[in-house]
């Protein structure tokens, strides 16, 4: 197992919690972030160079010295929202940027890659939960790049290529390292559990629930809801395993459970121990009524259990953050347990 690790986006939300992880066992680690949505501070191990993905000259830099033994690729454009009003934007540093990293990858003899995709492949499932042998469909232009960039994966290992690479599709990633040392960090809230913790501490008015008449038991959308750490804790175990799986496997990650809008609303307010305003608005173009993930190749694959597969503790670590957080704060400076 290398222990050389090279993390295209480890100072974002997700990357920082995989960097803190990687770090405490010991990895050697090389962060490369443009910092456009991550923060210095958040890097607690290893080296951070700030560079774009699409620089293919300081890329290559970085890689060429550091020498990894593995790359994750965590850098993304992730706003489904925004990637409608601005799709040439996520196919640049989505599509683009991951082709770059690719063609730096194979020039520097580097063969080993873990990609960061999306449960936004699946679109609307037609099966639920959703296995890794669904249909990919996607709905919205960040899940399409999410796609691409998979099929160009597959068609490399399809070609005998040089490179061996895994595919996780993250579903909803939620709450915060439990030793409050990193979490989601963004300005922009557009997760439900982080909207819900800021109407709870009153950083905003209320909350919105998009549709009322899903088919579900109470009318509201369900998801999938992972502990960040326990995400983090599925890399590594990746990295330990990754000789022994197949040249390209996919792996959902999710609880394999799910989750309702009403009810993510109502265990925040009994955690936080306080009410606030929920207003009910029209359903959302593309809102999948149920979204759950099948994860019974992942448990049997990597005889992966997670750790933090309880909804009030997930939503008690984000609280707690954000409860806590304030910008501009040196790691030192914000609270260490």
């Amino acid at each position: 197992m290398g222990k050389r690790v090279f993390i295209t986006g480890g100072a974002g939300y997700i990357g920082s919690h995989v960097v803190k992880l990687l770090g405490e066992k010991g990895f050697d680690i090389l962060v490369y972030d443009n910092l456009s949505t991550g923060h210095e501070w958040a890097v607690l191990y290893g080296t951070l160079i700030k560079g774009d993905i699409c620089d293919t000259d300081l890329l290559r830099y970085a890689i060429k010295e550091f020498k990894p033994d593995i790359v994750i690729h965590l850098a993304a454009s992730i706003d489904v929202a925004e990637s409608v009003k601005s799709p040439l934007k996520y196919y640049q540093n989505n599509v683009y940027g991951t082709i770059n990293l690719l063609r730096v990858m194979k020039e520097e003899g580097i063969g080993k890659l873990i990609f960061s995709s999306s449960a936004a492949v699946y679109g609307i499932p037609s099966k639920i939960p959703v296995p890794e042998h669904s249909e990919i469909k996607p709905i919205n232009p960040y899940g399409e790049t999410k796609a691409v960039i998979e099929k160009l994966l597959e068609y490399m290992n399809n070609s005998k290529n040089w490179l061996k690479a895994v595919s996780l599709r993250y579903f909803n990633v939620a709450g915060a390292d439990p030793e409050g040392k990193v979490g989601f960090a963004y300005p922009q809230a557009t997760h439900l559990i982080i909207k819900t913790v800021k109407a709870a501490l009153g950083k905003i008015d209320k909350i919105y629930i998009y549709g009322t008449d899903y088919p579900t038991p109470d009318g509201t959308a369900i998801r999938d809801y992972i502990h960040v750490s326990d995400l983090a804790d599925i890399h590594l175990q990746i990295i330990k395993n990754f000789d022994k799986l197949h040249p390209y496997e996919i792996f959902n990650c999710g609880y394999g459970k799910g989750y309702s809008v009403k009810q993510i609303i109502q265990t925040t307010k009994k955690v936080a121990k306080v009410d606030f305003s929920v207003e009910y608005a029209p359903r959302r173009k593309g809102d999948a009524p149920v979204l759950i993930s099948d994860v019974r190749k992942l448990k049997k694959k990597l005889n992966w259990n997670p750790k933090y597969d309880d909804l009030k503790f997930i939503i008690k670590t984000a609280l707690e953050w954000e409860r806590n957080y304030f910008e501009n704060l040196e790691p030192s400076s914000i609270f260490n347990k």
